[in-house]
């Protein structure tokens, strides 16, 4: 709609009085317009109206208007959309609460019951004797059939009789009061939550239970949850042993599971399960399990080597279809994982219904609904894959980390011998194309030298630190522990293309994380590609290429209650096919305690203080806040290398000495990132004996005064180390540069490492060219002479890139020579004021 009124010329003007349509043809030259530009300027709509001889007698400002209420119909159309999805969201969690409440009103009924019954039990003890007899006890709280169970044994009316007692134990644990439930600690009903997750209280073993709302049919929920290894990335294998009719077209299946083992330290358990699916009268459908064991009178399945067999405790799945679509799921999953079976340092990881319910529980939940969003995203993503392709190389990258964790010796794994010390075990796999079905004989269609993979791996327990925020800073700041010094041992023991080079060669590169492929939903897990660059430190012709490295990383939300955090990687081809070798390596972070911590998310780019620097060893502390508290982790580390098996002594000498170096490297990082080092300082505190920093500081601010006429930072009376202090903490960043050809950044305040995302080691890693874009070197190279003449610039505001490639606005900056004792240059000073991530 529009008012128009007509002149004597024919041009049309404002009129509220009256209001004629646009025409079809007007209003599709307009969409198409704001399709492609929502907002035009006002020199795009006046070409408009020229190109478009349609527009003619409509004026620049009416079509001002038109793009306006288009806006806001947008706006108003995906607000009520959101509006809609959160209703049905609200709806169905609703419902969930409704029936949670329902089971708590029964539990409370129970309870008052129970205690009841015990009173008067305790009333008439001396009146009366027990009657023995009874076919039931109660037993901490709750009622337990003891009666003697029927003989039973392998046939199908045998199974079929255990099938239906674990039923009936899942329902009343998965809907009634079988187990005493409480909320997991940090997950709140909402929305945007993934569901209703709770955990065992009292219980034998650990125990997890879910609900939550998936847009997918029932059928289809069933499907995917009955495929484990598709989504619980700890399942190594499922074998379906055998396969027998139920009633209600149901099945009972045997199966035979394995999981790995999450650490070197302990060993990985295998189970021996009943699976039994059927149809209730309501149409819901129920997947249950549980472990068959002498108790049961069922089959048995002898054990194992190297697996402990754990227990399987009745579990499953209810499947409830949902008004509208889609699928209400009940999720329990009980466990006796046999904890005796490992030191005791790691038991809480056994013990811990949290972690079942963090690894197991939720991942199941997470799983299906990032397939619901991937058939929503139809779209090609990053490299030309689609979700579904990118999850799937996810899976292969946890896997093979897996594999290579565990050496199972009928994937080929064999130990080699060690130098006299237990930290670092050795590996050596000489039948690879066993390994995930991987063929490492050619690369690229061109047969490759490396015929072995060695896999170099150990387990280390760290004291009071985040596994968050260690893996953060592992991720963000490989030069703080990769070792350049590998670079021998990797050109004698490897000739084979970039696709096959081992982890160690990250030492002699700078990385840049140059396209994140995907991100799953509510949860924090990053697929990317990184480019490694090659430094030009090694005289290798193969050591110049560059080298791409697909990257997992996961659990790197401090907030998240007993999460793993990993970072996995491996190295690709620049076109690395879908079926192209992958060598896993990386880290696992396990937390061993469930600790909350309220901590800075960008903590772990505040190392300047914790870290050496150089050779004068300067360790500088900021001021940080949160509470942290005491908490224990284990980090397991895998290294994979591929090799030409009559290296082996060789390699396997390089890789021990590389993972020990590496476990130096993170001791330190694990020790700077304490809570004794970042926690409650009251302010910078300067390294006693190393006046560097504090000359530094004086010089910068005795030139800025010098050039420009005024004080930099306002005046202390409390000596040089205050100003320091001040600098450090000042809100704008400023950096300094060195006076070389190519300048490198070699010092910056808090601010100034915040911007640059880097540490006061990494920082002088980074060029002064790599930070700007194309206008900003421009202007660098226009003003830097002005700077070395007359000493002070101001540039204008423009953009820059932090050291993890994300764009930084800035307001304005200002450059100034800075002058030591002797008058002479010394750096270059830049000041960048109102700085922020766009």
């Amino acid at each position: 709609m529009m008012a128009v009124s007509s002149g004597k010329e024919g041009k049309t003007a404002m009129d509220p009085g009256k209001y004629v349509r646009y025409t079809p043809e007007q209003v599709e030259a307009l969409e198409r317009l704001y399709h492609d530009c929502p907002k035009p300027s006002s020199m795009r709509r006046q070409q408009l109206i020229r190109e478009c001889p349609i527009l003619s007698n409509i004026e620049p400002k009416q079509i001002k208007v038109w793009f306006q209420n288009r806006r806001c119909r947008e706006k108003q159309r995906k607000e009520a959309s959101r509006l809609q999805a959160v209703n049905r969201k609200l709806t169905a969690m609703n419902k969930l609460l409704m029936e949670e409440n329902d089971r708590l009103q029964k539990q409370v009924s129970q309870l008052v019951y129970e205690n009841g019954y015990f009173r008067q039990q305790t009333r008439n003890a001396a009146l009366t004797t027990p009657d023995t007899s009874c076919e039931s006890v109660v037993t901490s709280g709750q009622h337990h059939l003891t009666a003697q169970r029927p003989p039973r044994d392998a046939s199908p009316a045998g199974l079929m009789s255990i099938a239906e007692e674990t039923l009936t134990e899942f329902l009343s644990k998965a809907t009634g009061t079988a187990v005493e439930w409480v909320q997991m600690p940090g997950m709140k009903p909402g929305p945007d939550s993934i569901g209703i997750v709770a955990i065992s209280h009292g219980c034998t073993g650990v125990a997890a239970r879910a609900c939550g709302l998936v847009g997918m049919e029932p059928t289809k929920v069933a499907e995917i949850l009955k495929d484990r290894p598709s989504w619980f990335r700890d399942c190594r294998s499922v074998d379906v042993i055998n396969v027998l009719p139920a009633g209600n077209s149901g099945t009972i299946e045997l199966l035979y599971m394995q999981l790995y083992a999450p650490t070197t330290l302990a060993p990985a358990r295998d189970f021996w399960l009943l699976r039994y699916t059927s149809a209730l009268e309501d149409g819901s459908l129920v997947v249950c399990e549980r472990s068959l064991n002498s108790t049961q009178g069922g089959p048995s399945m002898p054990a194992v080597q190297p697996f402990v067999r754990a227990e399987m405790l009745p579990s499953g799945y209810l499947i409830r279809p949902c008004e509208g679509g889609g699928s209400i799921i009940h999720i329990v999953d009980h466990m006796d994982l046999e904890p005796w079976s490992i030191p005791e340092v790691l038991r809480p990881l056994y013990e811990s219904s949290t972690v079942l319910a963090q690894k197991t529980t939720m991942a199941a939940l997470r799983h299906l609904r990032q397939i619901v969003h991937e058939v929503s995203q139809s779209t090609v993503t990053g490299w030309g894959r689609r979700p579904a392709a990118l999850r799937a190389l996810s899976q292969r990258l946890s896997r093979g980390f897996n594999e290579a964790l565990n050496g199972f010796a009928d994937d080929g794994w064999s130990m080699i011998s060690g130098d006299g010390t237990d930290d670092v075990t050795i590996l050596v796999n000489s039948s690879p194309s066993r390994l995930m079905g991987l063929n490492l004989g050619f690369t690229n269609g061109f047969p490759s030298l490396s015929n072995a993979v060695l896999c170099a791996k150990a387990s280390m327990l760290l004291q009071n630190v985040s596994p968050a925020m260690l893996l953060r800073f592992v991720r963000e700041h490989r030069s703080e522990w990769a070792d350049s010094n590998i670079d021998a041992y990797s050109a004698a023991a490897v000739r084979a293309s970039p696709c096959t080079l081992p982890m160690s060669r990250i030492g002699c590169f700078g990385g840049q994380v140059i396209l994140p492929l995907a991100h799953t939903l509510e949860h924090e897990e990053f697929l990317e590609v990184l480019k490694l660059e090659n430094t030009g430190r090694s005289q290798d012709a193969l050591m110049a290429r560059d080298l791409f490295l697909l990257q997992l990383c996961s659990g790197v939300d401090e907030n998240a209650v007993g999460t793993c955090s990993e970072l996995v990687f491996a190295p690709i081809d620049a076109s690395f096919a879908d079926d192209a070798p992958l060598l896993p390596s990386g880290f696992r972070i396990i937390p061993l305690d469930s600790v909350m911590e309220n901590s800075s998310p960008n903590r772990t780019l505040d190392l300047a203080s914790a870290l050496e620097i150089g050779s004068t060893g300067n360790r500088v502390s900021g001021d940080y806040s949160g509470n942290s508290t005491s908490m224990r982790s284990v980090m397991t580390i895998a290294f994979q290398f591929a090799f030409e098996s009559h290296l082996q002594e060789n390699v396997a000498c390089m890789a021990r000495q590389y993972i020990r170096n590496i476990i130096s490297s993170v001791q330190r990082v694990a020790l700077a990132l304490s809570p004794s080092h970042l926690g409650s300082h009251g302010g910078l505190r300067p390294p006693p004996g190393t006046p560097e920093a504090v000359t530094l500081v004086r010089w910068i601010c005795y030139s800025y005064r010098g050039h420009s006429g005024v004080e930099l930072l306002k005046t202390t009376t409390e000596g040089s180390e205050s100003l320091l202090k001040i600098l450090w903490h000042h809100s704008d960043a400023i950096i300094c540069c060195s006076l070389k050809a190519m300048p490198v950044f070699t010092f910056a305040n808090q601010a100034g490492l915040d911007m640059l995302e880097t540490t006061l080691v990494a920082l002088q890693d980074i060029t002064l060219e790599k930070i700007f874009d194309d206008q900003g070197r421009k202007t660098l190279c226009t003003e830097f002479p002005h700077i070395m003449q007359q000493g002070f610039a101001c540039l204008q505001g423009g953009l820059c890139i932090s050291s993890m490639g994300r764009p930084v606005s800035y307001d304005s900056a200002v450059a100034w020579k800075v002058l030591n004792d002797e008058d002479e240059a010394h750096c270059i000073c830049f000041m960048f004021v109102n700085w922020s991530f766009v």
